[in-house]
């Protein structure tokens, strides 16, 4: 017997006014603790990326020399 999830996964191209669909909270309803931490992975995963282009650039202006 399959095990039922109790965490539901956002779906960030759903229909809004589908029942089915799982409503993210208001962002000011969110703990503060909540809302810090998520801002905080938020600018690291930006970051990261950001900084993961720059590798990307290099490599391949190492390739053109």
């Amino acid at each position: 017997m399959p095990r039922q999830s109790t965490t539901h996964q956002f779906d960030l191209f759903s229909n809004p006014q589908d029942p089915e669909t799982a409503q993210m909270p208001p962002w000011r309803a969110l703990p503060e603790e909540t809302r810090l931490t998520l801002t905080k992975l938020m600018v690291r995963l930006i970051l990261d990326h950001v900084d993961g282009e720059c590798a990307v650039q290099r490599e391949e202006a190492d390739h053109d020399a």
